[in-house]
């Protein structure tokens, strides 16, 4: 499974493209609009994924603490994320 982000870093309402929807629940790829990569986690739940990325540094040197989102489709069948507990 592969999770792209367009941006630096996942934010609330941002758009991820999922791409190979059939891989096996776990470990995943997570790649950011600015080139950075790393193995993140997810899992399914019901209609929405759940997916875990782990602490990063962004390519200008940001620092992003690890965080848990819930991806969901939108009206337009876009996946958005959304915070997660």
């Amino acid at each position: 499974m592969r999770f792209a982000f367009p941006h630096s870093h996942a934010f609330p309402g941002g758009e991820v493209r999922v791409e190979d929807a059939e891989a096996a629940e776990g470990m995943c790829v997570v790649e950011f609009g600015d080139g950075i990569a790393m193995i993140g986690e997810w899992h399914p739940d019901g209609d929405h994924v759940r997916l875990s990325i782990p602490a990063y540094r962004t390519a200008r040197g940001t620092d992003v603490d690890a965080r848990r989102w819930r991806l969901v489709r939108d009206n337009a069948g876009s996946w958005r994320t959304r915070r997660s507990v």
